[in-house]
C-alpha cells in the first residue's frame, strides 16, 4: 500500500521496514493510522533518531491499546508498565537471548512491544526478528494438516523463576502465567495464519503422546529459527523497534560485553489467540 504522511522502506521481502518522516513524540492522527497499517503489512517497524522521554513513549504505546505489565521484570518506579532494558559490564544475562514471542505464557499475550534504545554499543547488540507468517507458509501441506487444531502449553515458570532477583524482585510465592494456545494462530486483524510456538515458553504439545509431541515441537522450534524468515536490525542511539507479537519472534544478541546497551520497553495488551 502507499503511505502519505510517513516514509516506509522495506528491509527484507518478508519482514521489517524502516519508517521515516515522523516524530513519535507528536505524530498526527493520520500518522498513527499509517503506522498501524505499516505494522500489519511489515510486522516490525524501525524508527531512527527518536529522543522520546518515558511519558512520550507510554503515550505512543497507549494509542495502540492498554499497556501490559510484565509478570516478572520490575518496572520503572512509578511506571510498572515500563520495563528497563539494560546490560553492562556487571550483567550476567540479557533479556531475550532465546527466540520467543513476548510473554506467550499469558492467557492473553501482548499484541506488540515498543523498544526504545537510548544507548547502544559501538558495534554489536543487534536484534533478529523472524516472521511466523512465513514460517507457517513454508511448512508442507501435510504438516499444516497435521498441526490444524493442535494446542501447546506455554509456561512462564521455568524461564521467570528467580530470574530478576538481581533487580530486586522477590518472587517467592508468586505464580507465573501458564496458558494453552493453538500451535497455528490466526492474526485477529490480517486473518493470516502464523506458527505460535517458541523456545523460551512452549513446553509441550498437548494433543498427542509426549514422545511424539517432543519430536514435533523440536522440529517446529528449529524451523521457526531458519534464516530464510529473518531480518537483522542494527541499533543506533535513540532507535525504536515496534513489533507485532502475534506474528513475530525475536532474539537479542549479546556479542558486546562489557559495553553498555540501555533503553526502555512498553508492551501493549493483546487478546486470546485463536
Amino acid at each position: 500500500m502507499s503511505y502519505d504522511t510517513i516514509e516506509v522502506a522495506p528491509v527484507t521481502p518478508y519482514i521489517g521496514a524502516e519508517v521515516g518522516g515522523v516524530d513519535l513524540r507528536k505524530p498526527s492522527s493520520r500518522q498513527f493510522e499509517e503506522i498501524h497499517s505499516a505494522l500489519l503489512e511489515y510486522q516490525v517497524l524501525f524508527f531512527r533518531d527518536q529522543a522520546m522521554d518515558l511519558e512520550a513513549h507510554m503515550a505512543f504505546g497507549r494509542h495502540f491499546g492498554e499497556l501490559h505489565t510484565h509478570p516478572g521484570a520490575p518496572g520503572v518506579p512509578g511506571h510498572p508498565e515500563v520495563m528497563p532494558v539494560r546490560t553492562d559490564a556487571k550483567s550476567t544475562y540479557i533479556a531475550g537471548e532465546s527466540w520467543h514471542s513476548d510473554v506467550s505464557c499469558d492467557p492473553e499475550p501482548p499484541m506488540g512491544s515498543i523498544l526504545h534504545m537510548r544507548e547502544v554499543p559501538p558495534v554489536g547488540g543487534d536484534t533478529l526478528f523472524a516472521s511466523m507468517y512465513v514460517a507457517y507458509d513454508r511448512l508442507s501441506a501435510r504438516m499444516k494438516t497435521y498441526l490444524e487444531g493442535l494446542t501447546a502449553t506455554h509456561d512462564g515458570e521455568g524461564y521467570y523463576r528467580g530470574r530478576y532477583a538481581d533487580k530486586g524482585a522477590d518472587d517467592r510465592g508468586k505464580i507465573y502465567p501458564r496458558a494453552v494456545h493453538p500451535i497455528v494462530r490466526t492474526h485477529p486483524e490480517t486473518m493470516r495464519k502464523a506458527l505460535y510456538v517458541n523456545r523460551m515458553f512452549t513446553t509441550r504439545i498437548n494433543d498427542v503422546s509426549r514422545e511424539e509431541g517432543e519430536a514435533i515441537l523440536a522440529y517446529l522450534i528449529a524451523h521457526c529459527a531458519k534464516p530464510d524468515f529473518q531480518m537483522r536490525f542494527r541499533w543506533r542511539d535513540n532507535s525504536v523497534a515496534f513489533w507485532d507479537n502475534r506474528c513475530v519472534q525475536h532474539l537479542a544478541l549479546w556479542d558486546y560485553h562489557p559495553e553498555t546497551r540501555s533503553g526502555f520497553r512498553v508492551t501493549i495488551k493483546g487478546d486470546k489467540p485463536f
